[in-house]
């Protein structure tokens, strides 16, 4: 079972996303639609964090 967790940016944004992990991948997913998500390789994902906070 993957644990999700609501972004912080999202807080009061129509844009709500949530981020669960399995294994060494990173799940993202709507939390208003929660059924589609995408997978990434964590390594993937913290490429993009690095990008987005620079």
């Amino acid at each position: 079972m993957t644990l999700w967790r609501k972004s912080s940016r999202s807080a009061s944004s129509a844009n709500c996303v949530e981020v669960g992990h399995s294994s060494d991948r990173v799940l993202a997913r709507d939390s208003k639609n929660p059924g589609p998500t995408i997978s990434l390789p964590a390594t993937s994902w913290a490429r993009f964090l690095r990008q987005t906070q620079g």
